[in-house]
Protein backbone atom coordinates (compact mmCIF):
# COMPACT_ATOMS: atom_id res chain seq x y z
CA UNK A 1 0.00 0.00 0.00
CA UNK A 2 1.39 3.48 -0.99
CA UNK A 3 1.59 5.41 2.35
CA UNK A 4 -0.77 9.01 2.46
CA UNK A 5 2.07 11.59 2.00
CA UNK A 6 3.43 9.68 -0.90
CA UNK A 7 0.00 9.82 -2.90
CA UNK A 8 -0.81 13.42 -2.21
CA UNK A 9 2.52 13.79 -3.81
CA UNK A 10 1.38 11.19 -6.50
CA UNK A 11 -1.82 13.42 -6.72
CA UNK A 12 -0.27 16.95 -7.09
CA UNK A 13 2.47 15.64 -10.12
CA UNK A 14 -0.67 13.55 -11.77
CA UNK A 15 -2.73 16.73 -11.72
CA UNK A 16 -0.30 19.02 -13.06
CA UNK A 17 0.86 16.52 -15.71
CA UNK A 18 -2.56 15.11 -17.37
CA UNK A 19 -4.58 18.01 -16.07
CA UNK A 20 -2.53 20.82 -16.39
CA UNK A 21 -0.28 18.84 -19.88
CA UNK A 22 3.15 20.44 -17.91
CA UNK A 23 6.27 18.38 -18.63
CA UNK A 24 8.17 16.24 -16.48
CA UNK A 25 11.09 18.45 -16.51
CA UNK A 26 8.85 20.93 -15.27
CA UNK A 27 7.11 19.25 -12.46
CA UNK A 28 10.45 17.98 -11.50
CA UNK A 29 11.57 21.80 -11.09
CA UNK A 30 8.32 22.25 -9.34
CA UNK A 31 8.03 19.95 -7.22
CA UNK A 32 12.30 20.06 -6.07
CA UNK A 33 12.83 16.30 -7.26
CA UNK A 34 14.20 14.46 -9.95
CA UNK A 35 12.67 13.38 -13.41
CA UNK A 36 12.48 10.11 -12.43
CA UNK A 37 10.71 10.40 -9.26
CA UNK A 38 7.92 11.97 -11.01
CA UNK A 39 7.67 9.23 -13.39
CA UNK A 40 7.54 7.39 -10.57
CA UNK A 41 5.19 9.45 -9.18
CA UNK A 42 2.59 9.06 -12.08
CA UNK A 43 3.51 5.69 -11.72
CA UNK A 44 2.10 5.52 -8.17
CA UNK A 45 -0.95 7.67 -8.96
CA UNK A 46 -2.20 5.52 -12.04
CA UNK A 47 -1.41 2.23 -9.68
CA UNK A 48 -3.74 3.60 -6.85
CA UNK A 49 -6.32 4.47 -9.50
CA UNK A 50 -5.99 8.57 -9.07
CA UNK A 51 -5.59 8.25 -12.34
CA UNK A 52 -7.95 6.42 -15.17
CA UNK A 53 -6.52 5.73 -18.80
CA UNK A 54 -9.53 5.22 -21.20
CA UNK A 55 -8.78 5.13 -24.97
CA UNK A 56 -11.60 6.35 -27.58
CA UNK A 57 -11.68 4.75 -31.15
CA UNK A 58 -12.09 7.17 -34.04
CA UNK A 59 -15.55 5.98 -34.37
CA UNK A 60 -16.69 6.66 -31.29
CA UNK A 61 -16.10 10.48 -31.89
CA UNK A 62 -17.27 10.12 -35.35
CA UNK A 63 -21.10 8.47 -34.11
CA UNK A 64 -21.06 11.11 -31.05
CA UNK A 65 -20.46 14.51 -33.55
CA UNK A 66 -23.27 13.08 -36.05
CA UNK A 67 -25.16 12.48 -32.49
CA UNK A 68 -24.77 15.87 -31.35
CA UNK A 69 -25.50 17.43 -35.19
CA UNK A 70 -28.64 15.60 -35.47
CA UNK A 71 -29.51 16.73 -31.73
CA UNK A 72 -29.12 20.39 -32.51
CA UNK A 73 -30.64 20.51 -35.91
CA UNK A 74 -33.76 18.50 -35.05
CA UNK A 75 -34.50 18.91 -31.47
CA UNK A 76 -34.25 14.97 -30.17
CA UNK A 77 -31.73 12.94 -28.17
CA UNK A 78 -29.62 11.33 -30.90
CA UNK A 79 -28.02 7.83 -30.62
CA UNK A 80 -26.03 7.26 -33.58
CA UNK A 81 -24.95 3.55 -33.71
CA UNK A 82 -21.33 2.90 -35.65
CA UNK A 83 -21.09 0.25 -38.38
CA UNK A 84 -18.89 -2.12 -39.06
CA UNK A 85 -16.94 -2.36 -42.43
CA UNK A 86 -18.77 -4.65 -44.81
CA UNK A 87 -21.99 -4.80 -42.67
CA UNK A 88 -25.08 -5.47 -44.83
CA UNK A 89 -28.27 -3.65 -44.88
CA UNK A 90 -29.97 -6.55 -42.59
CA UNK A 91 -26.98 -6.67 -40.53
CA UNK A 92 -26.93 -3.09 -39.96
CA UNK A 93 -31.19 -3.06 -38.92
CA UNK A 94 -29.86 -5.43 -36.26
CA UNK A 95 -27.10 -3.69 -34.59
CA UNK A 96 -29.65 -0.80 -34.85
CA UNK A 97 -32.84 -2.79 -33.20
CA UNK A 98 -30.40 -4.19 -30.36
CA UNK A 99 -29.51 -0.47 -29.50
CA UNK A 100 -32.92 0.41 -29.24
CA UNK A 101 -34.66 -2.46 -27.67
CA UNK A 102 -32.15 -1.55 -24.60
CA UNK A 103 -33.07 2.41 -24.50
CA UNK A 104 -36.89 1.72 -24.80
CA UNK A 105 -36.10 -0.84 -21.92
CA UNK A 106 -34.61 2.05 -19.88
CA UNK A 107 -38.41 3.92 -20.88
CA UNK A 108 -40.30 1.28 -19.35
CA UNK A 109 -41.73 1.80 -15.90
CA UNK A 110 -44.34 -0.09 -13.99
CA UNK A 111 -48.05 1.36 -15.09
CA UNK A 112 -46.63 2.47 -18.66
CA UNK A 113 -48.60 2.43 -21.53
CA UNK A 114 -46.73 1.32 -24.26
CA UNK A 115 -47.76 2.46 -28.06
CA UNK A 116 -46.33 0.22 -31.14
CA UNK A 117 -46.63 0.77 -34.58
CA UNK A 118 -45.81 -2.23 -36.58
CA UNK A 119 -43.52 -2.90 -39.20
CA UNK A 120 -40.34 -4.86 -40.26
CA UNK A 121 -38.42 -2.99 -37.63
CA UNK A 122 -40.42 -2.88 -34.40
CA UNK A 123 -40.87 -6.63 -35.29
CA UNK A 124 -37.28 -6.98 -34.94
CA UNK A 125 -36.60 -4.56 -32.20
CA UNK A 126 -39.53 -6.67 -29.98
CA UNK A 127 -37.46 -9.48 -30.66
CA UNK A 128 -34.53 -8.21 -29.06
CA UNK A 129 -36.31 -6.50 -25.92
CA UNK A 130 -34.64 -7.92 -22.48
CA UNK A 131 -37.36 -10.35 -20.63
CA UNK A 132 -38.45 -9.14 -17.42
CA UNK A 133 -41.63 -8.34 -16.06
CA UNK A 134 -42.79 -4.71 -15.99
CA UNK A 135 -46.03 -4.89 -13.53
CA UNK A 136 -48.97 -2.89 -15.08
CA UNK A 137 -47.54 -2.57 -18.62
CA UNK A 138 -50.13 -1.89 -20.83
CA UNK A 139 -49.03 -2.68 -24.68
CA UNK A 140 -51.52 -0.88 -27.34
CA UNK A 141 -51.11 -1.15 -31.00
CA UNK A 142 -50.97 2.33 -32.51
CA UNK A 143 -51.98 1.56 -36.41
CA UNK A 144 -54.47 -1.46 -37.96
CA UNK A 145 -52.72 -4.07 -39.25
CA UNK A 146 -55.42 -5.13 -41.82
CA UNK A 147 -55.10 -5.53 -45.38
CA UNK A 148 -56.88 -7.13 -48.23
CA UNK A 149 -55.99 -10.61 -47.61
CA UNK A 150 -56.96 -10.44 -44.16
CA UNK A 151 -53.09 -11.85 -42.91
CA UNK A 152 -51.65 -8.67 -41.61
CA UNK A 153 -53.90 -9.36 -38.47
CA UNK A 154 -51.96 -12.38 -37.75
CA UNK A 155 -48.64 -11.06 -38.22
CA UNK A 156 -49.00 -7.92 -35.69
CA UNK A 157 -50.58 -10.12 -33.34
CA UNK A 158 -47.59 -12.90 -32.73
CA UNK A 159 -45.09 -9.36 -32.70
CA UNK A 160 -46.85 -8.29 -29.69
CA UNK A 161 -47.64 -11.16 -27.78
CA UNK A 162 -44.16 -12.07 -28.09
CA UNK A 163 -43.54 -8.68 -26.37
CA UNK A 164 -46.23 -9.31 -24.14
CA UNK A 165 -44.35 -13.02 -23.04
CA UNK A 166 -41.57 -10.78 -22.42
CA UNK A 167 -42.67 -8.42 -20.22
CA UNK A 168 -45.95 -9.92 -18.60
CA UNK A 169 -47.99 -6.82 -19.95
CA UNK A 170 -51.75 -6.84 -21.68
CA UNK A 171 -52.20 -6.00 -25.46
CA UNK A 172 -55.01 -3.76 -26.85
CA UNK A 173 -55.17 -5.00 -30.42
CA UNK A 174 -56.52 -2.69 -33.03
CA UNK A 175 -58.29 -5.01 -35.06
CA UNK A 176 -59.14 -2.55 -37.64
CA UNK A 177 -57.95 -2.17 -41.40
CA UNK A 178 -54.43 -0.21 -42.22
CA UNK A 179 -56.43 1.27 -45.12
CA UNK A 180 -59.91 1.45 -45.28
CA UNK A 181 -61.42 1.22 -48.89
CA UNK A 182 -63.78 4.76 -48.67
CA UNK A 183 -62.70 7.46 -45.80
CA UNK A 184 -66.93 7.61 -44.83
CA UNK A 185 -65.70 3.85 -43.58
CA UNK A 186 -63.29 5.05 -41.50
CA UNK A 187 -65.64 7.50 -39.81
CA UNK A 188 -68.15 5.53 -39.06
CA UNK A 189 -66.01 2.90 -37.42
CA UNK A 190 -64.46 5.26 -35.47
CA UNK A 191 -68.04 6.01 -33.81
CA UNK A 192 -68.28 2.44 -32.62
CA UNK A 193 -67.54 1.72 -29.31
CA UNK A 194 -65.20 -1.30 -29.59
CA UNK A 195 -62.71 1.08 -31.70
CA UNK A 196 -63.24 3.98 -29.59
CA UNK A 197 -62.14 1.87 -26.34
CA UNK A 198 -58.54 1.74 -28.21
CA UNK A 199 -58.54 5.07 -29.25
CA UNK A 200 -58.64 5.99 -25.57
CA UNK A 201 -55.84 3.82 -24.34
CA UNK A 202 -53.78 4.64 -27.56
CA UNK A 203 -54.31 8.32 -26.13
CA UNK A 204 -53.20 7.42 -22.91
CA UNK A 205 -49.93 6.11 -23.91
CA UNK A 206 -46.56 7.45 -21.91
CA UNK A 207 -44.29 5.58 -23.89
CA UNK A 208 -44.33 4.85 -28.16
CA UNK A 209 -42.15 3.35 -30.28
CA UNK A 210 -42.25 3.27 -34.13
CA UNK A 211 -40.08 3.34 -37.39
CA UNK A 212 -40.23 5.02 -40.77
CA UNK A 213 -41.76 3.47 -43.86
CA UNK A 214 -39.63 4.27 -47.02
CA UNK A 215 -41.04 3.43 -50.40
CA UNK A 216 -37.84 1.77 -51.71
CA UNK A 217 -36.12 1.22 -48.29
CA UNK A 218 -32.99 -1.34 -48.56
CA UNK A 219 -35.04 -3.78 -46.30
CA UNK A 220 -38.74 -3.29 -47.42
CA UNK A 221 -41.18 -1.86 -45.16
CA UNK A 222 -43.81 -4.50 -44.74
CA UNK A 223 -46.45 -1.72 -45.47
CA UNK A 224 -44.86 -1.26 -49.36
CA UNK A 225 -44.71 -5.26 -50.11
CA UNK A 226 -47.74 -7.02 -48.09
CA UNK A 227 -50.20 -5.84 -50.26
CA UNK A 228 -51.31 -3.01 -48.37
CA UNK A 229 -51.45 -0.66 -50.97
CA UNK A 230 -52.23 -0.81 -54.93
CA UNK A 231 -50.51 1.02 -57.57
CA UNK A 232 -53.94 3.70 -57.75
CA UNK A 233 -53.00 4.20 -54.12
CA UNK A 234 -48.97 4.62 -54.78
CA UNK A 235 -49.63 6.73 -57.62
CA UNK A 236 -51.62 8.90 -55.48
CA UNK A 237 -49.15 9.34 -53.00
CA UNK A 238 -46.58 9.94 -55.54
CA UNK A 239 -48.73 12.84 -56.73
CA UNK A 240 -49.35 14.22 -53.45
CA UNK A 241 -45.50 14.42 -53.00
CA UNK A 242 -45.34 11.51 -49.67
CA UNK A 243 -41.96 10.18 -49.31
CA UNK A 244 -42.85 7.78 -46.97
CA UNK A 245 -44.57 7.02 -43.37
CA UNK A 246 -44.99 6.94 -39.83
CA UNK A 247 -47.85 4.58 -37.91
CA UNK A 248 -48.94 4.75 -41.44
CA UNK A 249 -49.85 7.52 -42.19
CA UNK A 250 -48.21 9.33 -45.02
CA UNK A 251 -45.70 12.30 -44.69
CA UNK A 252 -44.16 14.87 -46.98
CA UNK A 253 -40.87 15.84 -47.21
CA UNK A 254 -41.02 18.94 -45.20
CA UNK A 255 -43.19 16.90 -43.04
CA UNK A 256 -46.99 17.79 -43.41
CA UNK A 257 -49.53 15.24 -43.85
CA UNK A 258 -53.09 16.55 -43.09
CA UNK A 259 -54.23 16.96 -47.63
CA UNK A 260 -52.68 14.09 -48.41
CA UNK A 261 -55.66 12.01 -49.89
CA UNK A 262 -54.73 8.43 -48.43
CA UNK A 263 -54.56 9.54 -45.03
CA UNK A 264 -57.98 10.05 -45.10
CA UNK A 265 -58.29 6.61 -45.59
CA UNK A 266 -55.78 5.30 -43.36
CA UNK A 267 -56.07 4.15 -39.38
CA UNK A 268 -52.87 4.98 -38.12
CA UNK A 269 -52.11 7.45 -35.33
CA UNK A 270 -51.39 10.88 -36.88
CA UNK A 271 -48.42 13.07 -36.00
CA UNK A 272 -50.35 15.97 -33.78
CA UNK A 273 -51.75 12.66 -31.44
CA UNK A 274 -47.91 10.69 -31.42
CA UNK A 275 -46.81 14.38 -29.94
CA UNK A 276 -49.16 14.33 -26.80
CA UNK A 277 -46.69 11.26 -25.69
CA UNK A 278 -44.29 12.00 -23.61
CA UNK A 279 -41.26 9.67 -24.46
CA UNK A 280 -41.37 8.80 -28.24
CA UNK A 281 -38.48 6.49 -29.50
CA UNK A 282 -38.04 6.56 -33.11
CA UNK A 283 -35.48 3.59 -34.64
CA UNK A 284 -34.19 3.54 -38.26
CA UNK A 285 -32.22 1.45 -40.41
CA UNK A 286 -30.80 2.29 -44.05
CA UNK A 287 -30.15 5.18 -46.02
CA UNK A 288 -33.23 5.28 -48.52
CA UNK A 289 -35.01 5.98 -45.23
CA UNK A 290 -32.98 9.10 -44.61
CA UNK A 291 -35.63 11.53 -46.61
CA UNK A 292 -38.88 10.03 -44.50
CA UNK A 293 -36.45 10.51 -41.16
CA UNK A 294 -36.46 13.60 -42.26
CA UNK A 295 -39.87 14.04 -42.79
CA UNK A 296 -40.36 12.73 -39.46
CA UNK A 297 -38.53 14.98 -37.41
CA UNK A 298 -39.83 18.01 -39.09
CA UNK A 299 -43.57 16.61 -38.36
CA UNK A 300 -41.93 16.30 -34.34
CA UNK A 301 -43.07 12.97 -34.11
CA UNK A 302 -39.77 12.09 -31.79
CA UNK A 303 -38.46 12.82 -28.53
CA UNK A 304 -35.33 9.99 -29.07
CA UNK A 305 -34.12 8.39 -32.18
CA UNK A 306 -31.85 5.65 -32.78
CA UNK A 307 -30.01 5.61 -36.39
CA UNK A 308 -27.12 4.17 -37.84
CA UNK A 309 -24.36 6.52 -38.68
CA UNK A 310 -24.33 5.51 -42.44
CA UNK A 311 -28.64 7.26 -42.26
CA UNK A 312 -27.46 9.85 -39.91
CA UNK A 313 -25.18 10.83 -42.32
CA UNK A 314 -27.42 10.63 -45.42
CA UNK A 315 -29.97 12.82 -43.15
CA UNK A 316 -27.68 15.28 -42.12
CA UNK A 317 -26.39 15.85 -46.39
CA UNK A 318 -29.61 15.90 -47.43
CA UNK A 319 -30.88 19.54 -48.82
Amino acid sequence: MIPDGRLDAAFAAARMYYGESQTMDAIASSLSVSRSTVSRMLRDAREAGLVQISLRPPEAHRVEELGRRVSRQYGVQAHVVPMETGEDERERLHTVVETGAALLDEMLEPGTTLGVAWGTTMAALLSKVRTRPVPGLRIVQLNGAINVEGSGLTYITTVLARAATRWDATVHQFPVPAFFDYPATREAMWRERSVQRVLDVQRQATVAVFSVGAFDAEVPSHVYTHNYLTEEDLHSLRADGAVGDVCTVFLRADGSYRDISMNARGSGTPPDQLTRIPRRLLVAAGSRKALPLRAALRAGVATDVVVDEVTAAHLLALR
